[in-house]
């Protein structure tokens, strides 16, 4: 397994790669990446933990609505899904839902202190 060095929030990673999965690995770097810093840069999160979580929730959540689309045309029917889920990574930073879900990570991660 090769390993590349990649960066995240401008800190460096080694991480494992399959033979010719390195564009693909890349291409999903970037896009963590660029989740990361867009909350980062909103200024209402700090922490490097949270501001992962949100990432992936926000990425989850469009893959979930990406896998979901092609289902409800067949079904024709609307994909509910809760406000406080409902985060996708081209919120606004004023979003009420995205100011909830804050609130949320902040009140269960409250006593992570001790993990870094």
């Amino acid at each position: 397994m090769k390993q590349i060095e990649v960066q995240i929030m401008g800190q460096s990673y080694l991480l494992g790669c399959p033979e010719g999965g390195e564009t693909q690995l890349r291409s999903a770097v970037e896009r963590v990446d660029a989740a990361m810093c867009k909350i980062r840069d909103a200024g209402k999160v700090k922490a490097r933990d949270r501001i992962a979580v949100l990432a992936s929730l926000n990425l989850a959540f469009d893959l979930v609505q990406a896998e979901a689309a092609p289902a409800a045309v067949v079904a024709a029917a609307p994909v509910a899904i809760p406000a406080a889920v409902a985060v996708s990574s081209d919120s606004d930073a004023n979003d009420p839902r995205l100011s909830q879900l804050l609130h949320r990570l902040d009140s269960a991660l409250a006593g992570d202190g001790h993990l870094l």
